[in-house]
């Protein structure tokens, strides 16, 4: 991830920045390039500079504060300027918040995904916050004829107890705007904290609940046309030709067309994913006409055989290969079968893997499968554009603005600074919106009709439309000696297109002999970052195989792995173990002791553990269920979660809550598959979603308290949540659980490998 670069920057440069701030004081923690510009809202000031985080002060004392990341829901539109406002020592109930618009050179990275916000702007954010608070003190200093180390803050006041004098920042905000700005500014203690660490409300709650037009599917443009597309009814094909005779006589249509995305020859970034390159657009006046008049062409469509694209991801060039044909899910795992058995590609070796599992006393073997995940925000994808030959307008829910700009500016043909980026709150993500084609589609189509459209999907296109969780499998060996010691450790996965292996994770480290794989199939099923991509379902394989393994051993599941994380502490093995074995230990204890892990009034609960760590930082879980008319419902969850400092403690929980929810109905229901190419699931009548009635009666989250910097927290609590739930499944039903979804209709291998036993 870009990270925030140190600048230097003239006196001048912030003396023009502070007065177009209209005599007011506007901090940044990066003065980048300069550009004013005109604000709509009633309380804003005539001009400013838009910077990287910024604080904005005027003399009556209103203090504003930007939020610089995309909200799609994880709060950050109330966290990061939280940040801010602690180190400004600003009264919170008073601070107005802003979300920034798109720009990559003031505002830093703008990427919401990998469970960054936080962690990339604490540092920054702070220094904003300092900066601001220490000019306005030097200002008050002067005017009061004190030192400045006479001088404290309080809620946006400023005070000299000895002379009693006091001052709002307000008040002080024009003369500390020609202080020369401070290097080095110390930044508060953490046991100082007023504003961090305290619970807010969401600063959007009231327009949420009061339904405000916050979303990309509420915003409307003057003359604005709304824009569908009809794409191919499987993966593999292409259209071939199209009569649109019937279509264009429907009302309110204005025109059917095809649209090529990328020209031949196109080289991606890598988040330039798309599923289908050639379109078939309707386009007219409302969303309704728009659906039904699409539903009346008629479109011919044609193999698309092999090809092969260029992708350039972070200055490194390869080519992919996408096949042509029409895949099924039934020969995809009778595929994927067939790759397990092949040679596959090392990615760690500790020891002498080979002789310790020939000369074991017992090996235990399971395989574990997954199907694709559709994202499914509750937010269809949608996005407004209003191109002309002159600039660009884009308008709707993206994660990750900075990445899809070069593409849009290539596509169009207009340079970065004539294409201006506004990011509406998104109904969703989930690293779907990562994936910047939609914004690009809906920008050329408005290039071609001449006039302002908004493209949306309906959830059929969305479900269908590709960018899905990958197909994974995975294969773990574990050898044991003639006293169910653990001297072995083998895991060999592999996908479709991608696998899942995290080589270096626990529980390497903590075993002598270990031995990582791994091999991926091409597929033109098209897939992309899926909440915590890749450890969701190494998590789900890796806990319920350990939780397997310390039954075959005799030992409980949770002191078993607090065994393993000893071992992996006080003597590792290899180099590059990712993970710290304290903090993981840590939520581990923390969740036994919440849990009442072993006491008997538990009993009547099936238990199952999990815990993992990824996206720096840790989670555990354990789950207990009940059977509720024949079917295992769970009932309730203990969360423990290690993300260092917890900014918003409120909205932290709701976060855990929700992948945790989220990660039951995929655990128990999510599947998506494929006939001859064909999604089978095109909307919610057949894609299964975990419903309110099925929802924890309870969810008990604890944080473990640390002075560590925030690390991650949006995608750590949901890996470890299939992992739980498959060990209480076993406990409830006595039965081991492979394959996803472990209700319903599961990936079943037609000729599964058997899971061995040798006990």
């Amino acid at each position: 991830m870009e990270q925030f670069k140190s600048t230097t920057h003239s006196r001048r440069s912030f003396l023009r920045s502070s007065l177009l701030a209209g005599g007011g004081l506007m901090i940044s923690f990066t003065w980048f390039a300069e550009t004013a510009a005109g604000t709509s809202n009633g309380t804003d000031l005539p001009e400013w500079i838009e910077i990287n985080g910024y604080i904005k002060i005027t003399p009556d004392n209103i203090i504003k504060i930007l939020n610089p990341n995309p909200e799609f829901g994880q709060n950050v539109m109330t966290s990061l300027p939280m940040i801010v406002a602690e180190e400004l020592d600003a009264d919170w109930q008073k601070v107005v918040i802003e979300m920034g618009p798109h720009d990559n050179v003031k505002l830093g990275p703008q990427f919401t995904g990998g469970s960054n916000s936080v962690r990339m702007y604490w540092k920054p954010l702070r220094e904003a916050g300092a900066t601001a608070r220490r000019m306005l003190m030097e200002a008050a200093a002067q005017s009061w004829n004190v030192p400045v180390e006479e001088v404290s803050t309080k809620a946006a006041m400023l005070y000299h107890e000895k002379s009693g004098k006091s001052g709002t920042y307000g008040s002080f905000a024009s003369k500390a705007s020609v202080i020369p700005i401070p290097k080095g500014v110390k930044l508060k203690e953490v046991k100082d904290f007023k504003v961090v660490r305290n619970s807010q409300k969401n600063v959007e709650g009231l327009k949420i609940v009061s339904g405000k037009p916050l979303f990309g599917l509420d915003y409307k443009h003057e003359g604005m046309l709304i824009a569908m597309i009809e794409h191919p009814p499987a993966f593999g094909m292409k259209l071939k030709s199209f009569d649109a005779a019937e279509t264009l006589k429907m009302p309110g249509i204005k025109d059917v067309f095809r649209q090529k995305l990328y020209e031949d020859g196109f080289e991606q970034a890598g988040f330039d994913t798309r599923t289908y390159n050639e379109l078939l657009v309707v386009v007219g006046k409302t969303t309704w006409e728009v659906m039904n008049a699409r539903k009346k062409l008629k479109a011919n469509w044609e193999p698309a055989g092999d090809s092969k694209e260029t992708v350039n991801f972070r200055g490194q060039k390869r080519e992919v290969l996408i096949p042509g044909q029409l895949e099924s899910t039934d020969a995809q795992l009778d595929k994927m079968q067939e790759y397990a058995n092949k040679p596959a590609e090392q990615l760690r070796r500790d020891g002498d893997p080979e002789a310790a599992f020939k000369n074991a006393a017992q090996v235990i073997e399971r395989t574990y499968n997954a199907p694709f995940l559709a994202h499914n925000c509750m937010e269809p994808m949608n996005f407004f554009a209003h191109v002309t030959d002159e600039k660009a307008l884009l308008v709707g829910p993206l994660q990750a603005p900075g990445w899809t700009e070069p593409t849009l500016a290539k596509v169009l043909g207009l340079p970065a600074d004539k294409i201006e980026i506004q990011m509406t709150r998104m109904g969703g993500g989930f690293g779907r919106r990562a994936y910047g084609h939609y914004l690009v589609e809906a920008a050329l189509i408005s290039k071609k009709v001449k006039a302002p459209v908004k493209l949306v999907y309906t959830r059929e296109d969305d479900m269908t439309y590709g960018i899905y969780r990958p197909m994974y499998t995975a294969t773990y060996r574990a050898a044991l000696d003639a006293n169910k010691n653990l001297v072995a450790f083998h895991v060999k996965g592999g996908g479709i297109p991608e696998h899942a292996i995290h080589a270096n994770r626990f529980p390497a480290g903590a075993v002598e002999n270990y031995l990582a794989e791994a091999w991926q199939i091409p597929s033109n099923i098209t897939i992309g970052a899926f909440r915590a991509p890749r450890s969701n379902f190494n998590a789900a394989a890796e806990q319920s195989f350990l939780d397997e393994l310390a039954e075959a051993m005799g030992k409980d599941p949770i002191d078993f792995r607090l065994e393993l994380l000893k071992k992996a502490k006080e003597n590792p093995v290899g180099k590059n173990n990712e993970y710290d074995a304290d903090r993981y230990a840590g939520v581990l204890k923390l969740v036994k002791e919440k849990s009442g892990w072993g006491n008997t009034e538990n009993n009547k609960y099936s238990r199952g553990v999990a815990a993992y760590f990824c996206h720096n930082s840790y989670a555990a879980h354990v789950v207990d269920m009940v059977m509720r008319n024949g079917r295992p419902y769970v009932e309730r969850v203990f969360s423990a979660m290690d993300c260092g400092i917890v900014v918003n403690p409120d909205a932290a929980t709701n976060m855990v809550e929700g992948a945790i929810v989220d990660g039951i109905g995929n655990a128990f229901y999510g599947k998506l598959s494929h006939k001859e190419g064909a999604p089978e699931q095109n909307n919610f009548s057949r894609y299964r979603m975990i419903r309110h009635s099925e929802a924890p009666k309870k969810i008990e989250v604890h944080f473990v308290q640390n002075d560590i910097d925030p690390t991650g927290l949006g995608e750590p609590p949901f890996p470890p949540v299939f992992g739980a739930v498959a060990n209480a499944l076993y406990k409830s039903t006595n039965k081991r659980y492979y394959n996803q979804p472990f209700l319903g209709a599961p990936l079943q291998p037609k000729s599964k490998p058997e899971n061995k036993r040798s006990f």
